[in-house]
């Protein structure tokens, strides 16, 4: 099968040798994705506001492959404090509903850029 790459201006550009997502079939496998804002490559200040932008990233690139946060079968969540699960929940609610997708949440020591959570997801498009 044929591999389509996914990019879009709303999301960062990647910042090293992966791409946005990748296409195979009705697959999309969307790369993770940390809180930076797209226009200044910047990391958005706390938290609360780093998880939203994650979440927001997602979205952008999702859309730009021809589906939706709706289309998410599976997400990874990756946490440098699992202290801030309560707030990845709450703030998923904003974006997901049900069913809701497979889910994985991970303590991490580090991410890049010093980003304090990360996520990506894999969707199926048209299911």
């Amino acid at each position: 099968m044929a591999r389509t790459i996914i990019s879009t201006v709303l999301a960062p550009a990647a910042i090293g040798t992966y791409s946005q997502a990748v296409r195979v079939g009705d697959t999309v496998y969307l790369s993770g994705q940390i809180g930076l804002d797209p226009e200044r490559m910047q990391l958005v200040e706390g938290i609360d506001a780093q998880i939203v932008r994650v979440f927001d990233n997602l979205k952008a690139v999702a859309e730009a492959s021809g589906g939706s946060l709706a289309d998410v079968v599976k997400l990874n969540v990756f946490l440098t404090d699992l202290a801030h699960f309560a707030t990845v929940n709450e703030v998923m609610g904003c974006y997901f509903s049900e069913p809701f997708p497979a889910r994985a949440a991970v303590g991490v020591a580090a991410l890049p850029r010093g980003a304090l959570v990360e996520a990506d997801a894999v969707l199926i498009l048209g299911g």
